[in-house]
C-alpha cells in the first residue's frame, strides 16, 4: 500500500480523488490538507463522508508532507503548486491538478494564466500527463503535470489526425461546453444557480488559459505550429465536457478511413472508446467514469472534418486522470480503481 496525500480535499477534484482511492487496492488515503478547515473532519465539509474511515484536515506544512507521503496530489487553484512543488519533488512524488505546470513556457504561463510562473527546472521537468500519448514518460516520472479537462478531451479527439500530418494545424476550431462544477466549489455570481440555469452563455473568448495547452501539445504530436480558436461555454448542468471540433484536412480521407483511422489509434486505450460511425455521443454517457467518447464525422459537402468528444471534467478531466497517471508512475494496472461504469441516467 502506498501513502497518499491530497492538498486541496475540501474542493470538487480533492473530494472525487477520495472516492476512487477509497476503493483502490493499493493505496491508502493517509493525509488530507486544507489552507481554510485545519483540524475538522472532512465529512463537516462533505456530509456524504459520514462513516468512510479518513484522517482529518491538516495545515499545509511541506516538509512534513514530504516526509509523510509516497505521493501527493496538489487539487489546488492555479498559483500554488508553483510554490509547494518546488519543497516537495525531492523527496515524494507529485501529481499537480493545477494548471501550473503544463505550460513549458514560463512567459506564456504569465500571459494566460496572470501569475508568477513556477521555476523553468520544475516546468522542464513536468511529464504532462495524458497517459494515451505519454505513457512510457510518465511511467518513469516523479512529476506530473496533470491535463485540463479541456485539453483532455480536445487532445484526444484531436491528436490522431495531428499525429499522422493530415491535418492542418492551422484550421481548427473548438467548440466546448462544460457544466458548473468546472468552475470549482467557490461562490461566485458567475456559477449562482438563477444565473446559470435555463442559460447558455460563452466565457473567456480567446483568452481562456486552456488554449496554450491544446496549442503546445498538438504542436509537439504534429511537429508543427498549431493555432487553435477555442471557445468554452457554461451549461446548466454539473459534470461533463462536450468538445465539437471543426477542421480541415490536406489530403482526402472519405469517413470510412477516417474511422479506421481513429479505431487504430486507440484499440488498445481502456478508456478511449471510439463510436460506431454516424454516432452523436453525450456526456450522460461517461458520467461518473473517466471514460472519453469519441465519434469522427466527415462532412463532403465542406470537405470539414468534424470531431466528437465527451468526457466527465470531474474524472477523466482531473480527478481520473490523476489516479491513472498514478497506476502507472506505481507499475499499477492502468485501470485500478477506475473500473467504474458511467452512471445513467
Amino acid at each position: 500500500m502506498i501513502r497518499v496525500g491530497i492538498v486541496g480535499a475540501t474542493g470538487y477534484s480533492g473530494v472525487e480523488l477520495i472516492r476512487l482511492l477509497a476503493n483502490h487496492p493499493h493505496v491508502a488515503v493517509h493525509r488530507l490538507y486544507s489552507s481554510s478547515a485545519e483540524g475538522e473532519a472532512l465529512a463537516g465539509v462533505f456530509p456524504h463522508l459520514h462513516q468512510v474511515q479518513l484522517p482529518s484536515l491538516e495545515a499545509i506544512d511541506p516538509q512534513q508532507m514530504a516526509d509523510d507521503n509516497d505521493l501527493i496530489f496538489l487539487a489546488t487553484p492555479a498559483g500554488i503548486s508553483a510554490k509547494l512543488t518546488p519543497q516537495l519533488v525531492n523527496r515524494t512524488r507529485v501529481i499537480d491538478l493545477s494548471g501550473d505546470l503544463r505550460l513549458k513556457s514560463a512567459q506564456l504561463y504569465q500571459q494566460w494564466y496572470k501569475k508568477e510562473p513556477a521555476e523553468g527546472g520544475l516546468l522542464e521537468e513536468a511529464v504532462y500527463g495524458l497517459p494515451e500519448w505519454n505513457r512510457q514518460k510518465i511511467a518513469s516520472a516523479r512529476l506530473i503535470a496533470n491535463p485540463g479537462c479541456y485539453p483532455t478531451a480536445s487532445l484526444l479527439g484531436l491528436l490522431p489526425l495531428a499525429e499522422t500530418g493530415l491535418a492542418d494545424m492551422r484550421s481548427w476550431i473548438i467548440d466546448a461546453k462544460s457544466g458548473v462544477s468546472g468552475a470549482g466549489r467557490s461562490v461566485s455570481l458567475g456559477v449562482h444557480f438563477s444565473e446559470v440555469n435555463e442559460s447558455v452563455s460563452a466565457y473567456k473568448v480567446g483568452k481562456h488559459q486552456h488554449t496554450p495547452e491544446i496549442e503546445q501539445e498538438l504542436s509537439k504530436i504534429s511537429g508543427e505550429e498549431a493555432l487553435i480558436q477555442f471557445t468554452p461555454h457554461l451549461i446548466p448542468m454539473t459534470r461533463g465536457i462536450l468538445v465539437t471540433a471543426y477542421g480541415r484536412l490536406r489530403s482526402s480521407i472519405d469517413a470510412e478511413q477516417l474511422q479506421a483511422l481513429y479505431e487504430k489509434a486507440y484499440e488498445q486505450e481502456p478508456f478511449v472508446r471510439v463510436r460506431k460511425p454516424g454516432s452523436h455521443p453525450r456526456t450522460k454517457e461517461v458520467y461518473g467514469s473517466n471514460y472519453c467518447d469519441i465519434a469522427v464525422h466527415h462532412d463532403p459537402r465542406t470537405d470539414r472534418v468534424i470531431i466528437l468528444s465527451v468526457i466527465d471534467n470531474v474524472m477523466k478531466g482531473a480527478a481520473g486522470q490523476a489516479v491513472q497517471n498514478m497506476n502507472l508512475m506505481f507499475g499499477f494496472a492502468e485501470t485500478a480503481g477506475l473500473t467504474q461504469l458511467p452512471v445513467f441516467p
